[in-house]
């Protein structure tokens, strides 16, 4: 009898409302296709109290909060003190995402900067991984992590990474790691796939970004973690390893950037 590989969602939404009324049966069918572990994501900190319920209401749901870039002139700034206060929770296992993004909202680039630089502190001074969505920003990006990272050491992930080989390279560099989506399966990804084949194998995570980016044969529908399976698979591909040994590397890099996810299950 095979055993299905376990692999971890690194980073999804599961409070988004096109989960609305079928959590448990997301969760259950992530479970079936061998996604054991989750972290969601909250993207607006007003929202935590309702992320921090779904991760403590289900064994291998994780979560992170932070204010989103595409958020940032709208939401009140992060403060250190309150994402360091988050951190303490036990399932509270990442900060952000925070980041840069310039594709639609070019406009509040400052308050972007200042958010950023908040969330890389509270990640410093918790010992969490700052997890980063970036955007049509790569050369700020690229200098705003390394002029921090220069004042001090932090780990970071590039969430559902999309940008350029220099700042994958910049990333890379730092010490940071490079998660794979969806996107990379569709079809006119090939410069992404290969970005992703010239990275060390122990920088790589996986991920959905449920609801978003389905990877094919779902492409065009809601996305959910059960999927991070088929983007887990052309992962495989792209390093030209099978299934198992694709999911064993994911994981053992997932627990080494989630150090407070690895061996957790539950709130005590």
């Amino acid at each position: 009898m095979s055993v299905t590989p376990q692999i971890t969602d690194s980073h999804c939404h599961l409070d988004f409302t096109d989960f609305e009324g079928e959590l448990e049966e997301v969760v259950a069918r992530a479970r079936k296709a061998g996604v054991h572990r989750m972290v969601t994501i909250c993207t607006r900190l007003r929202n935590e109290a309702g992320v921090r319920a779904i991760a403590e209401s289900h064994d291998g749901v994780f979560y992170a909060a932070g204010t989103h870039p595409m958020s940032a002139a709208d939401e009140p700034m992060a403060t250190v003190d309150h994402l360091v206060a988050l951190a303490r929770h036990p399932k509270f296992v990442g900060i952000g995402e925070s980041g840069l993004d310039y594709h639609y909202t070019s406009g509040s680039k400052a308050v972007q900067q200042e958010s950023l630089r908040v969330h890389i502190e509270a990640a410093r001074r918790t010992g969490l991984p700052l997890i980063i969505h970036s955007r049509a920003a790569d050369e700020d990006m690229a200098r705003i992590l390394t002029e921090e990272h220069a004042r001090g050491g932090y780990s970071c992930v590039m969430h559902c990474f999309s940008s350029s080989g220099e700042l994958a390279r910049a990333a890379l560099d730092l010490g940071f790691y490079l998660s794979i989506s969806g996107i990379a399966a569709f079809p006119k990804s090939q410069a992404q796939r290969d970005i992703f084949a010239a990275a060390p194998l122990d920088r790589i995570l996986v991920e959905t970004d449920a609801p978003y980016l389905a990877p094919p044969p779902h492409r065009g529908r809601r996305n959910e973690p059960a999927y991070c399976a088929q983007t887990a698979r052309i992962g495989a591909q792209i390093f030209g390893l099978n299934y198992p040994e694709f999911a064993a590397a994911t994981e053992a890099n997932f627990e080494r950037l989630f150090t407070k996810a690895a061996g957790r299950a539950r709130v005590n």
